[in-house]
Parts: structure tokens; sequence; C-alpha cells
């Protein structure tokens, strides 16, 4: 009696050591499923990934994923499927090539750009400032001490060490 129950027990444990490694792999294929269908744009609403979008091509592009991943293809071999398929606009990141080296490089240019932009209007800011203390004192009729005193006073003092750059140059 008591090796039956032991038998029945080992069996128990053994079908649900099965059935734990078939909910994990389970998850795994959901894991997988979920990440690449939030990477993969909707054909349809364009907006929307196809994890997030309830159209009926999302649902089946959903279900070709699930399918690939059970299949034991990787997610690198997916994604080309559906470029391959869809074109590269479903993914939601484009390779970098030459056609989408300004897509990519844009913002560092755009923020090099705003950068010097910024850069030289702060330089030109001190640089007038003194520009224009130095016209109000020469309409002024000031004795040559007084004069000179004020042009010491408001001249700006020469970079110590340091050359300013070719097009800061007056």
């Amino acid at each position: 009696m008591n090796e039956r129950r032991l038998v029945a027990c080992l069996m128990k444990c053994v079908s649900m050591a099965s059935d734990d490694e078939a909910v994990k792999n389970a998850l795994i294929v959901d894991a997988r499923a979920r990440n690449i269908s939030h990477n993969v744009r909707c054909t349809e609403c364009g907006s929307q990934s196809i994890e997030d979008s309830q159209a009926d091509i999302a649902i089946l592009l959903r279900k070709l994923i699930r399918d690939e991943i059970r299949a034991g293809k990787s997610d690198k071999e997916i994604y080309k499927k559906l470029e391959d398929d869809f074109g590269e606009t479903v993914l939601y990141t484009p390779k970098f090539d030459m056609q989408t080296a300004a897509l990519w490089l844009s913002p560092v240019l755009v923020a090099g750009a705003a950068a010097g932009i910024w850069a030289y209007k702060k330089h030109k800011q001190k640089t007038n400032v003194h520009i224009m203390a130095l016209d109000l004192v020469r309409g002024v009729s000031l004795t040559p001490k007084e004069k000179e005193t004020m042009l010491d006073i408001l001249t700006p003092p020469p970079s110590q060490g340091a050359r300013k750059p070719f097009w800061w140059r007056r």
C-alpha cells in the first residue's frame, strides 16, 4: 500500500515538474513576444505598437510572433521576417545606414548648432556692454586723466592664457 502511494506521489511530482516546465516555457514565450510586439509598429494604426493596438492585423502579427518563437526562431530572425514582409517602417528603431544617417545624426547636429549659437550670443553680449560703455565715455567731455581712468575701467581685461577662437576675434 505504501509503495503504491509512493509511486503515485512520484508520478504526481513528475507531472507537476513537467507542468512547471510548461508554465515556465509559456511565460518565456509570452515575455519575448511582448518585447518584440512593443518594438513593432501597427501597419493599420501607425501610431501604436502591435502590443497596444486592437486592430485585426495587430492581433494576427502578435499570433505570428508567438508562433515564430515557439518554432525556435531568434528575436533577430523574427524582426528580419517582419521587415522583409512589411518594410523597414514596421520597426520602431530603424537601422543605421546611409539612408537613415540624417535621422540618427540630426539631434546631435541640432544640439551642436544650438550650443554654438548660445556661446556666440553670450560672447557678443559681454563685448557689446563694453563697447556701449566706451561709446558713452567718448561722447562725454572729460579731462585726459578722467578719460584714461574710464578707459582702464571699461576696457575688458585680456584673456589669460586662452586664445580666442578665430571667429570671435575682432
